[in-house]
């Protein structure tokens, strides 16, 4: 996966992620929406994310500019190479998720400033800096997703899952009812983790989830294990 921040002309490439589609370990199973991520993916070179901006995003921003229309904000193209061979398969103006909670866990900045500048058209690319190391995301789904699922079963472990340092819990798919978080969603909880390495954030990462529970919860083990 590869996002870029425009503002209209100029645009910031992000480190590539790699995400994993499928509901079991080993992509076995039906897609989801996603059951995790993790970055920077290092087989993924500098120059190939440089040429990512020049031959698909600088362009799309000058035809969509000439059509009176300038895109701002974060312009996510679906690709597919082999090689040298550089295909489009789509473009989304959103971020992806869990890319985006990876990404989150290693902006060194000011999340809104940075969006400001694009909505305003002045976006300094050299604003847009990362910490070292890597982030990983693994995602916590309701039972039976991603098909038919209940809600409204309780959660429990989040305070302490971070607790652990390194941990952040987004919630994608909760709610609060009588008082107790309870889950509302298929994918209820991305539960991140940094590190100096990737397998340091992946076993962070895991750590974090198995303090975590509700009934039937469930989730890939293999987040950050298989790279490319």
């Amino acid at each position: 996966s590869v996002h870029a921040l425009c503002d209209g002309h100029n645009s910031v490439i992000f480190p590539a992620a790699q995400d994993y589609k499928q509901i079991f370990d080993g992509d076995k199973g039906p897609n989801t929406g996603g059951m995790g991520a993790y970055t920077p993916v290092e087989w993924v070179s500098n120059e190939l994310l440089d040429r990512v901006n020049t031959d698909v995003v600088q362009p799309a921003l000058k035809g969509i500019a000439e059509h009176g229309a300038a895109f701002t904000g974060c312009l996510y193209p679906g690709l597919m190479i082999d090689g040298d061979d550089l295909k489009v398969l789509e473009f989304n103006a959103r971020f992806g998720d869990p890319e985006a909670e990876v990404y989150m866990r290693l902006l060194d900045g000011d999340l809104y400033e940075i969006l400001n500048d694009c909505a305003t058209g002045v976006l300094d690319p050299g604003m847009v800096t990362w910490k070292t190391g890597f982030a990983l995301s693994v995602v916590v789904a309701s039972p039976g997703y991603p098909g038919e699922y209940r809600k409204g079963l309780p959660i429990t472990g989040i305070e302490e899952a971070e607790s652990l340092g390194d941990i952040v819990v987004f919630h994608a798919g909760t709610d609060i009812k009588d008082g107790q978080l309870v889950t509302d969603g298929g994918r209820v909880l991305n539960v991140t983790a940094t590190g100096a390495t990737l397998d340091e954030a992946l076993k962070k990462a895991y750590s974090a989830v198995n303090l975590i529970h509700f009934e039937g919860m469930h989730y890939r083990t293999d987040i950050g294990k298989r790279q490319g």
